[in-house]
């Protein structure tokens, strides 16, 4: 029966989220041509608001836990683990005040209405990841970017998506690069919860129900850390510790 259900809340929450994508992909160049990036980052902040209000017709609700004030005025570096697609939404809105920046695959940076154009436009770096050559300067890029504008990036460095919610290894080059090209960076560890329970029938029907949940751990400065590796470590362990099985 909750599958049935699955199909019907399914099928309306696509045409609410492909109309979202196709009206706000005017706005966003709008926004950006016009405007300017802050006019943009304006109209991205609202594009992830209503992608969150599409999945509440799937019975979707969100709880964003922060206890800690995070930093304005220097780098931030966000570490989450990651479940699916959706955990991007949430962190881009309940975190708009410090406006991260992603690091995405290239096959992203086209044909997806909205999202492709904020990901080539946004501040994001667009990565291939089977080819280091382009990705690893791009990613030492980005670092230096986020450090002379005091920018925030968020990173999942599991890699690829949990698809059952089990946090995977962290692959930590990535994040490595990261730490090494800003060292003014506040690190911020985020455990995700519950996101990968959208998919878990696949893309259609999309899961029902489900309480999204987001939390913000104790924020950490790296310049206080001399040993890099235990502090990836004392990273992963955070986030994969505070994930619910």
């Amino acid at each position: 029966m909750e599958k049935f259900v699955a199909y019907i809340l399914t099928s309306i929450y696509a045409v609410f989220f492909l109309l979202t994508l196709v009206i706000f992909h005017p706005i966003q160049w709008f926004c950006f041509n016009v405007f300017g990036r802050k006019a943009h980052k304006i109209s991205v902040d609202w594009l992830q608001f209503f992608i969150m209000r599409c999945t509440n017709i799937l019975g979707t609700h969100y709880t964003f836990t922060n206890q800690y004030t995070i930093p304005k005025n220097q780098p931030v570096i966000i570490v989450a683990n990651h479940q699916s697609m959706y955990d991007i939404s949430p962190i881009m809105w309940y975190l708009r005040d410090i406006n991260p920046k992603f690091i995405s695959k290239k096959e992203l940076g086209k044909g997806i209405p909205s999202v492709s154009y904020n990901l080539r436009h946004g501040g994001n770096v667009l990565i291939d990841r089977k080819n280091p050559r382009q990705s690893l300067p791009a990613l030492m890029k980005f670092g230096e970017n986020i450090e002379k504008t005091k920018g925030t990036a968020v990173i999942f460095p599991e890699g690829t998506r949990s698809k059952n919610g089990q946090p995977k290894p962290f692959q930590t080059k990535g994040l490595e690069i990261l730490l090494k090209k800003i060292p003014s960076a506040v690190i911020v560890p985020i455990t995700i919860n519950n996101s990968w329970k959208l998919l878990k029938y696949g893309k259609f029907p999309m899961g029902i129900g489900n309480h999204l949940k987001l939390t913000v751990h104790k924020p950490l400065k790296l310049a206080t850390f001399e040993d890099k590796a235990k502090l990836i470590e004392q990273i992963e362990t955070t986030i994969s510790s505070a994930v619910e099985l």
